[in-house]
């Protein structure tokens, strides 16, 4: 191989990084969503889209017949997504795994621990030396609780409860409906094609309300940080562990975390883009003579 190539996809950003056999990044790009699990053809256009905008970036053309690329991908660790997309790659080479691996590679570098990804979905993994456990990464229509994309849609429920006199009405309720010209028909004919990353642009006003102690924007973040909490209880977790929060609502729910995780919390060595990297690095960098 000439080059690695490291992709970091998810529910609304695919990012690349192009570097040398050794691991210096040269070049950097993005395009847009990447979950292979809703969306395998955008996916693909999402890889293709960024990994061009990094060879760009390096001022180099697209050299995909001399790469090898290992894709961290929402999505990747359902059903036989992994081999169907490889397939479909142009690049050299193709490892395709979970976004929850390569953002434990890049936050945790060496070190046992955890990491949870909290962005539009969610997803957990664990490593004690050699072991990995994950859990969740499930998708939004059973899964990935306490993401962003169940936070959103469970506000545009909880509005319509509210609005029908079943719940309290609150300043965010109102705004949710107001949003909608008022008219409950518009939210659910919206809520009928909407997507994950479509809900979970109603996260950001849930922080505002929440800051403005909206009662019902409290109750949805303590709810979400339950089950973050419940999902890292689940993985047996050393009091000497590190445990990274990652992804849009990372830093959001962290500060939610009661004890024990609160103390265990620490920065990111690296960001998942980094982790897919450094693993390209290892697999094609070596067989290259690296």
């Amino acid at each position: 191989m000439k080059w690695v190539l490291g992709i970091d996809g998810g529910g609304t950003q695919c990012r690349a990084g192009l570097a040398t056999t050794a691991g210096e990044i040269v070049g950097r790009g993005d395009s847009g969503a990447a979950n292979v699990m809703t969306d395998l053809d955008g996916t693909c256009a999402s890889i293709v889209e960024a990994a061009r905008a990094a060879f760009a970036a390096a001022g180099q053309p697209p050299d995909f017949d001399r790469t090898g690329a290992v894709l961290g991908l929402a999505g990747a660790n359902v059903a036989d997504v992994q081999q169907r997309l490889a397939a479909r790659l142009p690049f050299a080479e193709s490892r395709v795994e979970s976004d929850a691996l390569i953002a434990l590679e890049g936050a945790l570098g060496g070190h046992d621990g955890a990491i949870g990804i909290i962005g539009t979905g969610s997803a957990f993994m664990a490593r004690h030396g050699e072991t990995t456990r994950s859990i969740g990464g499930w998708g939004f229509q059973i899964g990935d609780l306490g993401g962003g994309a169940r936070l959103g849609r469970q506000l545009l429920e909880e509005s319509l409860l509210a609005h029908d006199g079943i719940r309290a009405q609150t300043a965010l309720t109102a705004a949710v409906l107001a949003r909608f010209d008022q008219d409950p028909r518009r939210m659910v004919t919206f809520a009928a094609t909407a997507r994950p990353r479509d809900f979970g642009a109603f996260v950001p006003v849930v922080f505002d309300f929440a800051d403005q102690g909206d009662p019902l924007a409290a109750r949805l973040l303590d709810e979400a940080s339950a089950h973050v909490e419940a999902a890292l209880a689940a993985l047996d977790l050393h009091p000497t562990d590190r445990l990274c929060l990652l992804g849009g609502l990372g830093a959001r729910i962290a500060a939610r975390l009661g004890a024990p995780f609160s103390a265990m919390l620490r920065a990111p060595i690296a960001d998942a883009l980094g982790g897919a990297v450094a693993m390209a690095a290892r697999r094609f960098g070596a067989a290259a003579g690296h």
